[in-house]
């Protein structure tokens, strides 16, 4: 096992997956082979992915799916005991968790997060999520606030107690606006310093948030362009309250010996294949409840929600898509998420073809060996 804490310790361009606990994965799409999000599928991808020295797995936490003919993300493995699972069959790879604040309680996370770290060897991460998906709320007999302000404030104290239970040896009592805690403490602490922390934030108060405590802010690129400005802008404001944060993307792969198998099998799974219930109620959801994408753009890019969630297109041969990789590291970027159809059918193609390109261009440092 490498040293710990690889995912915040190799200077390279990151590599990770997105929603492989999720039907369906990043892929609003009915086709058969669309992803089944099983344990085996998610195991025997879990340890090619950390032979090939991808750097994390991150996944969605999803409580109810978004209906259509598919019920995309209606069968979703938790995240918690996903991770643990993992991080036991593994040895290199970073896996998070996704929590969300208001359904989690701050004491009961710190204690499996370091739990899930020991039995890693230092290789647990934590995704914060402080709300935006209110039918799940619902579902769980939960009220989604309406404003930013009051979901990151309770983010924030949940988050200063679990950091003060990873750092403190002795029980402390806690006087907060949320939550009021009498003599507690945590331990096992995490194994080697604090975890990665990952969140996603589109507004000004969820942004506030992710420059003064995690590691990886989460964006999408829908426009490069864009992008330069805001990750500069980004780093700019954590470098303000004395932080550094590096900025990730997400992106969807079709990678294939010819720019036209690619784009064919783009056909194949878009088109009459998309599943156009589920992709209006997540577009739907996203104007009403978040802000992860730009508002301003989110109604040009219905297509990129039905083939990857919104992520960043890579689609051609292995060269097109080292390029499209490179662009978002010229972008700024200190890494990408990937998702692809059947990430474990497509997966060795991408690690046999794209892989060693990145690496030849210094984007990507060589694999470590045990």
């Amino acid at each position: 096992m490498t040293a710990c804490r690889g995912m915040l310790r190799r200077p390279h361009f990151k590599l990770g997956t997105f929603a492989t606990n999720c039907s369906g994965g990043m892929s609003v799409t009915k086709v058969p082979e669309r992803w089944s999000a099983n344990w085996a599928d998610n195991l025997r991808l879990a340890r090619m992915l950390d032979d090939a020295g991808i750097d994390f797995m991150l996944p969605i936490a999803r409580w109810i799916g978004y209906g259509g003919e598919t019920d995309f993300h209606g069968r979703v493995l938790e995240t918690m005991t996903w991770a643990a699972g993992l991080l036991a069959s593994t040895r290199n790879i970073t896996v998070f968790a996704t929590i969300h604040t208001t359904a989690n309680h701050p004491v009961v996370i710190a204690k499996q997060i370091a739990t899930i770290d020991e039995i890693s060897g230092g290789r647990a991460g934590l995704n914060i999520v402080a709300g935006w998906n209110e039918p799940e709320y619902r579902a769980l007999g939960l009220t989604l606030p309406d404003d930013h302000e009051s979901r990151y404030g309770y983010a924030q104290e949940w988050f200063d107690i679990i950091q003060a239970l990873w750092t403190r040896d002795a029980p402390f009592d806690w006087d907060g606006a949320n939550f009021k805690l009498h003599g507690v403490y945590g331990l096992p602490h995490p194994v080697d310093s604090r975890p990665p922390i990952i969140n996603a934030a589109g507004s000004v108060q969820g942004r506030d948030f992710a420059v003064r405590n995690a590691d990886f802010l989460f964006t999408p690129a829908i426009d490069l362009a864009r992008s330069v400005e805001e990750v500069k802008a980004l780093k700019d404001k954590a470098a303000d309250v004395g932080r550094s944060v590096d900025v990730l993307t997400f992106s969807h792969v079709v990678c294939r010996p010819t720019e036209q198998e690619a784009k064919d099998y783009v056909a194949r799974f878009m088109g009459d294949q998309i599943d156009t219930g589920a992709v209006d109620n997540l577009m739907n959801l996203q104007f009403a409840h978040a802000h992860s994408f730009p508002h301003d753009l989110l109604a040009l890019i219905r297509d990129r929600m039905a083939m990857g969630h919104g992520g960043f297109p890579l689609i051609g041969t292995p060269e097109q898509v080292a390029d499209g990789l490179t662009a978002l590291h010229e972008a700024g970027f200190g890494g990408t998420t990937l998702s692809f159809v059947n990430y474990a059918e497509e997966f060795p193609y991408f690690r046999d073809e794209v892989l060693p390109i990145l690496e030849a261009r210094g984007l990507r440092l060589p694999v470590e060996k045990d």
